[in-house]
């Protein structure tokens, strides 16, 4: 990547919004997961699961952050050659962070936040860390742990990540019945999952909706050169015929992020106020501007044999 301010400044804000989304993430898990004694997915959970064993079983607790940060560094070791140089690093420095927060905030809470009021608490929490996960994934961050093994399945495929991330941590909650021996606990942890999930997804998603815009207007050159210059989008003129009027058509076809659309409206309108439009969510849009394809294909292999070569 050339080195400039612009690009400087947008590396330092995904940074700030990755410190944000960790520090929500954290605080929602401390203050009113933990204290709940719930067991939640990923290497946290997993780090919830050594410390209140090693609390049973030896003379002192491993705390989670000592777990989920090992288990991070572990994680990356085997992945690093998968998810890229940019995305290690990002994430070294999400597991440390997470690492830092949560090893500070767990010892400050060592009740729920909200007093005999547990679903809430685990709402509460589940809300914050899906919504600290999915800001951290929208700047390209990672938290670490099975965010690391969603990040790698992603990468070959077109599987959600928060999809993903659901059937990593379904064992993970799972084997919180082999301590606590309670089923409520394990449904507190799938609530909690599928609420992380869902809000990951939902913040992400948001950033990545796109829309289509069919336009009609006689003036379409205009809107079109306008949509180009002021939008920086491409746009697609189909000819049509309007069966009432008989007469030949210019439609304009355009796609753009859903953030996009008011400005592609106020294009519009700016030009031709009776321009007839019309405007369709789109579940996804790939190719150059949008969203890159994610798909293993096949390498196509010609078994030709030495008589089939000569016979052409």
């Amino acid at each position: 990547m050339e080195f400039t301010k612009h690009n400087l400044w947008m590396s330092t804000r995904d940074y700030i919004f990755i410190v944000f989304g960790i520090f929500l993430y954290a605080f929602g898990f401390s203050a009113f997961i933990f204290p709940e004694k719930v067991i939640v997915g990923g290497v946290t959970g997993i780090g919830t699961i050594v410390f209140f064993l090693s609390q049973r079983y030896l003379p002192f607790a491993i705390p989670v952050a000592v777990t989920q940060y090992l288990l991070n560094l572990v994680l990356l070791a085997i992945a690093w050659r998968s998810v890229g140089k940019q995305f290690v690093i990002r994430t070294i420095f999400g597991a440390t962070v997470i690492a830092l927060f949560i090893g500070l905030l767990v010892p400050l809470f060592p009740k729920p936040l909200i007093a005999q009021q547990t679903f809430m608490n685990i709402i509460i929490g589940a809300i914050m860390c899906g919504i600290g996960i999915g800001i951290v994934f929208t700047h390209n961050g990672s938290t670490g742990g099975t965010d690391i093994v969603a990040a790698i399945v992603n990468k070959r495929s077109n599987v959600s990540i928060g999809r993903m991330m659901l059937y990593c941590d379904m064992c993970i909650i799972s084997s919180s019945f082999l301590i606590w021996k309670q089923v409520d606990t394990v449904v507190y942890g799938f609530v909690v999952l599928v609420v992380v999930t869902y809000m990951a997804d939902m913040i992400i998603n948001t950033t990545r909706q796109a829309v289509q815009f069919i336009i009609f207007s006689p003036h379409w050159e205009e809107i079109a050169t306008a949509i180009n210059n002021d939008a920086k989008r491409g746009c697609t003129v189909i000819d049509g015929t309007g069966w009432y009027s008989k007469h030949n058509v210019k439609i304009l076809l355009v796609m753009c992020r859903k953030i996009e659309s008011v400005t592609i409206f106020r294009i519009i309108k700016s030009i031709d106020e009776n321009a007839f439009i019309t405007q369709a969510n789109v579940n996804g849009v790939y190719g150059k501007g949008f969203d890159a394809l994610k798909m293993k294909v096949e390498p196509v292999r010609h078994n030709n044999t030495p008589a089939q070569k000569e016979s052409e």
